[in-house]
């Protein structure tokens, strides 16, 4: 019975050191509690305001809500606001963003609309600082140092407040070595039925890596045990993405921070 009992000891520490998130309480997770952010900025139904864009930033920004966006690194080193792997869905294009130059994406049209791709420094001078800015890194696995570099070049910089998020957790180590100030976040979903290293992110068993400040996590899988337990440990939680005042209220029962889209929420 005696190592039966040390075998299972040895396991709970283990998945302890997995799942645990960072021991600190970064001072501007208060700046999250209760806030509602605007997913890849206040976009429009029917797409005349097309997600990422500048203009549905601006909108969100004076609305008062918080903004979240997606970058990725252009063939030419450049930061620019995109959310999808490619091209197609957006832009009606082949190919990635990582496989073109900025001056090949200024051609491209969000959803048929005159709106073009921005870059990150587009989008910080949109905001100004006026509202706070979570930024998701969409990194290919080999150009996650190179997305880290570029961007945090440019952000620091910026006066206005700002986290870091990805489904990457090497992206969020590098934060976590290199600028540990940032306030920084894993985020996951439930990935039903996907691969290993998604069913192992699903249980943020990655957390080693990253250490978190908060998770962001689908909130249609708030029920996940993984999640209860992380968050019993301190880790801060973001729910995505809210697309109903109801779904909110459920959300409310485990989640502090609501990304939403296609809403306008009453707060």
């Amino acid at each position: 019975m005696l190592p039966v009992v040390i075998v299972l000891l040895v396991l709970l520490l283990l998945y302890l050191f997995l799942v645990f998130p960072a021991r600190r309480r970064h001072p501007h997770r208060r700046l999250l509690q209760g806030r509602y952010i605007a997913h890849r900025g206040l976009h429009s139904g029917d797409e005349t305001v097309p997600e990422n864009s500048l203009l549905a930033f601006q909108k969100a920004a004076e609305a008062g809500f918080a903004c979240e966006c997606d970058i990725h690194l252009t063939a030419d080193g450049e930061v620019v606001v995109f959310h999808d792997d490619t091209l197609t869905r957006m832009c009606g294009v082949d190919g990635t963003v990582e496989q073109l130059t900025l001056s090949q994406l200024r051609d491209c049209r969000l959803r048929g609309t005159t709106h073009t791709i921005p870059t990150l420094r587009e989008l910080l001078d949109t905001l100004d600082g006026r509202v706070p800015l979570l930024i998701e890194f969409k990194c290919n696995g080999s150009n996650y140092r190179a997305l880290c570099e570029k961007a945090d070049a440019l952000l620091r910089d910026y006066h206005g407040v700002y986290f870091v998020q990805s489904f990457y957790p090497l992206s969020m180590a590098w934060y976590k070595k290199h600028r540990p100030d940032v306030c920084r976040g894993q985020l996951s979903s439930g990935f039903k039925g996907g691969p290993l290293p998604q069913q192992l992110a699903a249980r943020l068993l990655f957390n080693c890596f990253s250490r978190p400040d908060f998770v962001s996590y689908d909130h249609e899988y708030a029920h996940r045990l993984s999640l209860t337990f992380t968050i019993a440990l301190g880790v801060f939680p973001v729910g995505w993405t809210f697309r109903s005042p109801e779904a909110v209220d459920k959300g409310k029962r485990r989640f502090r921070t609501y990304i939403f889209e296609l809403f306008l929420p009453n707060e």
